[in-house]
């Protein structure tokens, strides 16, 4: 056999063994680590990346999956990497407190607290940040968060620099987009309110108070057909639907302790809500609010994403150093990873519906 015709033979057996390599990834950022790279296919943990940065928190990924997007609390940064080498490519300064991130395009919008202390000391000694139930973080910070509002920083990836910043509320936490993307939606804890803006100008549009249905708005998540918005009141055990025209409260319901995290499924028939004290993830019917079943899992899983099959769902269990892989039709767990480190918040690509991203 010549050289030639061994190429050829052999091509097509490597192109299959990179294509069978390319199945879909779950990456989950870990608060004393990096990034975990989850093989959605075996559930496996494949490598950890280096963010360069400390303390990741929030993340997002590019529309095509090229690159990853973390927020770095403790070095006050997010990083971009690069997903087919893993390298870190920018790190581009944001400010204190980094916490939320959100890809739309070419653009990440970043929350951070002008304002907070900076990096928690837990971040430093190897522990793990947490609030309280009740009051949040500790009377210091309330009153260093309570200086200035949070402000939502529109960065350009491509260019690697910040283009500006929007005020927001106090705490900012969930970002969520309206359907044709015009309108840019935010939950801001520490005041009760869920701030419209229009995203491209980065005007206020309205503001939602929500104080009549409780406190601590913190997760948001918009509805397959674009209709309705669900919010979850950390502090109110609570989670609501409002209608994405009026934007009126239309259903609200009782969950388990501290709900944040919050997604419907592909087909937006059930709503999933990780309720981060009771250790499940509650689920319930999208249009009723009828409870239809829990998934136990491990402590403060804040976020959560689906496989882009919708048959499992990986939730980040921050305090169990765990990540819980679960069946969506029958709710029973299937895999528990062990070994992570803080994880805190998760996408997938191909990208699918979590408490996190909407693709």
């Amino acid at each position: 056999m010549n050289r030639f015709v061994a190429l050829i033979l052999f091509v097509p057996l490597l192109l299959s063994g990179l294509l069978a390599q390319a199945g879909p990834l779950a990456y989950v950022t870990n608060e004393r680590a990096g990034v975990s790279v989850i093989d959605l296919d075996q559930f496996t943990v494949l490598r950890t990346i280096d963010t360069g940065g400390e303390g990741p928190r929030g993340l997002g990924i590019t529309p095509d999956g090229r690159f990853l997007v973390t927020a770095n609390k403790g070095t006050s940064d997010i990083s971009v990497i690069d997903t087919a080498t893993n390298a870190v490519v920018r790190r581009i300064p944001v400010g204190k407190n980094v916490e939320f991130v959100r890809v739309q395009g070419d653009l990440a919008y970043v929350t951070y607290e002008p304002s907070g202390p900076g990096a928690p000391d837990e971040v430093h000694k190897g522990g793990m940040p947490d609030e309280a139930h009740k009051g949040g973080k500790d009377a210091k910070d309330d009153k260093e968060d309570d200086l200035v509002p949070a402000e939502i920083a529109v960065v350009d990836l491509k260019l690697g620099k910040v283009l500006r910043s929007m005020k927001s509320g106090r705490e900012t936490e969930g970002i969520e987009f309206s359907q044709d993307g015009k309108q840019m939606l935010v939950a801001n804890e520490g005041e009760n309110t869920v701030t419209v803006y229009d995203r491209a100008a980065g005007t206020v549009l309205r503001r939602i108070d929500v104080t009549a249905q409780g406190s601590r708005p913190r997760g948001i998540k918009i509805s397959p057909d674009g209709k309705t918005y669900a919010i979850t009141l950390e502090f109110s055990d609570k989670v609501l639907l409002v209608d994405a025209a009026t934007f009126a409260v239309t259903k609200s319901a009782a969950t388990k302790k501290s709900p944040y995290g919050v997604s419907f499924d592909s087909d937006g028939k059930r709503l999933f809500v990780a309720a981060s004290r009771s250790s499940v993830i509650q689920v319930f019917d999208a249009a009723t609010l009828a409870l239809q079943g829990e998934i136990p899992v491990g402590g403060r899983c804040w976020h959560f994403a689906f496989a882009p099959d919708g048959k499992h769902l990986v939730a980040a269990c921050g305090k169990s150093d765990t990540l819980v892989v679960a069946d969506t039709t029958s709710l029973q767990v299937t895999k528990t990873l062990t070994g992570a480190k803080g994880p805190w918040g998760i996408v997938v690509y191909p990208r699918t519906r979590g408490s996190i991203d909407t693709p």
